[in-house]
């Protein structure tokens, strides 16, 4: 009999079934398969639930149900393999039968062919068709496929699993802390109080001990969210925290803080000087931006009812030893002031009086105010005015006492109350304070709009020319690889230079790639701290007088976004092949950190030795440890793992060969210090205007209020920093060196040491700061802004130049 024959059934029919019923059969399987890997899913959901709640109570439990959940596991996956193989053969029946068909047909032409034409051989016919024999025998095996016992290993590794269950436990209690405090019914939280200054009981004494108050249950981490939160929305001084007031109730007025007039973070507190105060000093309770802007608010003897003036009060009578005339001496030659706050408002004025006259004879006079006048305006039941005045005052003369001799003093005030038409505190005009601090700071338009001129000139012209020439390069060597395509066929980097050249060592990882992921990660939530900082400000979110809102928003941002950092360095990280992503994650959350802690100690420890109220209580130290501790180090650690598990390989536009090309030498203008100063110069020009409106804000008696223009002047830092590591990376590529990766982080990311650099300018030149405790903070903490820079601009360099060296190999013709 033929091939034919036996195939389509003439003759004697073999035992199986069609093609039909196989693929019938096979269909019928596939449903089954399905509903048992629905099965074998709900199963393992199920027993993940059970390993979730014995995690961290029953550890036998949690590991007995992570073995059940890798055997429906295994059978998952042993059964998505056998439901892909009978999808195949299913397909293979139907390919088989659709063949049979055609073949039938060819097998009825043959016959009218062969009676056509006696002498053909249809035999050559019929060995073709043989072969598709073999498709119907694929159905025979689909009976065992379905007959087959799955064998599933009982073999289970046990350190795999205990690594799952920590993983587990981790995630739980990851879940546990972003559900905190997010229950209504839980009672408000109790902010810490601030530290007490101890006194002896003899007035005008300038021992200093920083002692806590309040209650240590308060710090619990349970409230941490909320407390958080809490710290963040505190008033300080001059908030819209207003009090409403009968005739006659009395009115508190608290002492704050003391220091030089040119040193903006030198700070004293108020008793720490020969002054009244009472024999047992009580302090407010302050808010955290309060404590870090160093207030030490204490309440003081000065006895005022609301709308009752009061004419030349006693205060209280001192004697003062040489010592602490002395002191009062030095405090007035260096202008000490003094800050006091009644009902949220601030009012300042200078501790003595000071006059230099004629050169020959020299006279140097000093005097210590002795009398206060306090003027307030109220307007209904609110104080919308406070202020303090010696007008019309002879100081006391502090001048030609002798050691062994005591100093007499009465100390006396007046309050003056006056009604007002202002209704809201808002509605004074801006500066209306007394005019104690200068009022100085003005928009200079010109100087803002001549540099957005030139910054939109050099991103047009950088732009324009890079575009072009890239153009051109592009046309020339696509047009090179289509004419050796056709000619020789040799390899076109025989005749070719330029980055074109490289394209096999561009995509090179680089050294340190933890490092670098490192610096990424920070930089990328450096730049969402900012951005959001910025973004509050113009939405109004917290008072702009006072920058201990502004360092509360701070703390709490970072800490929030602590999880950016993990995710950017953990996913950039596994696309680059890295492995060992526990120590990225590590290096990333220290990368700041230590440094921070580090200058922060230092700064920290000299204001202590001095006495400042600058130096955070053990209370507050507690509190930021711990806000790190529980909410940025974890946010880290999370970010890091969700950027690990959604990584995808680095998928790079050209293979890169093994062996690395040799880079001829470059000249000298293209070396990494040239490239460091024009990355680095160009954008710092483009906010040097803004920058001393920052400084003298920040270490300054200035008020910032234009935001908008900040935001303005921020973006446009990023798009010099991106169009300049653009150009930088183009240069460097043009000249066949492909050690970008580094390269374009410190190109840009210069701009901090320029950053830096104007603020040693600054305080030689443009401020009036001196001794050690103003000197140490300013350079400590100018250095940590410089480094902040780097890492923001530095990121945004990176990625700027990795998705440009992207388009340009993505475009580029190559075999």
């Amino acid at each position: 009999m033929s091939g034919l024959g036996r195939l389509f059934g003439k003759g004697k029919k073999e035992k199986g079934p069609t093609p039909e019923e196989a693929i019938q059969k096979l269909k019928e399987t596939e449903k089954i398969l399905i509903k048992k890997q629905e099965f074998l899913e709900q199963k393992i959901q199920q027993e993940l639930q059970t390993a979730k709640k014995y995690g961290t109570k029953n550890k036998r439990a949690a590991l007995q149900a992570l073995r059940r959940k890798k055997r429906f596991e295994q059978q998952l996956a042993q059964t998505d393999g056998t439901l892909s193989t009978l999808e195949f053969q299913r397909e293979a029946i139907e390919n088989a039968t659709t063949n049979a068909e055609v073949l039938r047909t060819m097998e009825l032409a043959a016959q009218g062919m062969k009676k056509a034409y006696q002498d053909m051989d249809i035999d050559k016919v019929d060995e073709l068709m043989t072969d598709i024999t073999e498709q119907q025998e694929v159905a025979q095996q689909i009976s065992d496929a379905i007959s087959r016992p799955m064998g599933f290993g009982d073999d289970v590794d046990e350190d795999e699993l205990l690594e799952e269950l920590e993983l587990l436990e981790q995630e739980e209690l990851a879940q546990e802390l972003l559900s905190v405090g997010d229950k209504e019914e839980e009672p408000p939280v109790k902010l810490p109080s601030v530290p007490s200054t101890h006194l002896p009981a003899e007035p005008g004494s300038t021992a200093l001990r920083m002692t806590v108050i309040g209650n240590p249950r308060s710090w619990s981490c349970q409230w941490l969210p909320i407390l958080i939160l809490l710290l963040g929305t505190g008033h300080g001084p001059g908030v819209e925290g207003v009090t409403h007031y009968k005739a006659g109730d009395p009115v508190i007025l608290y002492v704050n803080k003391v220091g030089p007039y040119h040193n903006p973070q030198e700070t004293y507190h108020y008793y720490q000087l020969p002054v009244c105060c009472p024999e047992k000093i009580r302090h407010k309770s302050l808010s955290l931006g309060e404590v870090l802007d160093g207030d030490r608010m204490a309440e003081s003897l000065y006895e005022i009812r609301f709308r009752e003036n009061v004419e030349k009060r006693i205060l209280c009578h001192m004697q003062l030893s040489s010592a602490q005339v002395e002191q009062l001496r030095q405090a007035i030659e260096e202008l000490y002031y003094f800050e006091f706050v009644v009902d949220d408002l601030p009012i300042r004025g200078f501790v003595g009086y000071m006059e230099e006259s004629g050169f020959l004879p020299h006279s140097h006079k000093i005097g210590l105010w002795t009398h206060l006048d306090f003027h307030l305006e109220f307007h209904g039941d609110r104080i919308i005015f406070a202020n303090v005045s010696v007008r019309d005052v002879k100081p006391h003369s502090l001048d030609g006492l002798r050691p062994d001799e005591f100093l007499g003093l009465t100390h006396t005030y007046s309050v003056r109350w006056s009604e007002t038409s202002v209704e809201r505190r808002s509605d004074r005009r801006r500066g209306d304070d007394g005019g104690f601090f200068p009022r100085t700071l003005e928009i200079h338009w010109l100087s803002i709009i001549n540099s957005m001129v030139l910054v939109f000139l050099l991103v047009g012209f950088v732009a324009v020319i890079l575009m072009r020439v890239l153009r051109n390069d592009l046309a020339r060597y696509n047009l090179d690889e289509e004419t050796t395509s056709a000619g020789s066929g040799d390899d076109f980097d025989q005749g070719d230079n330029g980055w074109k050249i490289i394209h096999t060592d561009v995509f090179r990882f680089p050294p340190y790639r933890g490092l670098l992921c490192a610096v990424l990660g920070v930089g990328a939530q450096f730049l969402a701290l900012g951005t959001g900082i910025i973004v509050m400000a113009l939405l109004g979110m917290f008072n702009v007088h006072r920058h201990g809102a502004i360092n509360s928003a701070a703390i709490l941002l970072y800490a929030l976004t602590c999880c950016i950092s993990g995710y950017v360095s953990s996913h950039f990280y596994r696309q680059i092949g890295g492995e060992r992503w526990v120590w990225n994650i590590i290096l990333t959350t220290s990368l700041f950190s230590v440094p921070f802690f580090l200058t922060w100690s230092v700064v920290n420890s000299v204001h202590w030795a001095n006495g400042s109220t600058q130096a955070l209580p053990a209370t507050t130290i507690l509190l930021l440890l711990t806000v790190w501790l529980l909410v940025g180090f974890p946010l880290t650690v999370i970010g890091g793992i969700f950027g690990k598990n959604n990584a995808s390989p680095f998928d790079a536009p050209c293979r890169t060969k093994n062996i690395a090309r040799e880079i001829p030498p470059q000249p000298w203008y293209k070396s990494t210090v040239i490239h460091m100063t024009v990355g680095g110069f160009l954008p710092f020009s483009a906010i040097s205007v803004e920058l001393y409106y920052i400084f003298a804000t920040v270490w300054g008696r200035e008020q910032y209020t234009l935001y908008g223009i900040l935001f303005f002047v921020f973006a446009i830092l990023l798009s010099v920093g991106a169009c300049i590591s653009i150009a930088l990376t183009y240069f460097q590529l043009s000249g066949e060196d492909y050690r970008w990766w580094w390269r374009s982080v410190l190109s840009v990311g210069s701009t901090g040491l320029f950053i830096f650099l104007y603020s040693v300018f600054y305080y030689a030149r443009r401020s009036n700061m001196s001794g050690a405790v103003q000197t140490v903070e300013f350079f400590g903490y100018s250095l940590l802004t410089g480094y902040v820079f780097f890492l923001m601009l530095g990121t945004i360099s990176f990625f700027s130049s990795l998705k440009f060296i992207r388009y340009i190999y993505v475009n580029l013709k190559m075999d």
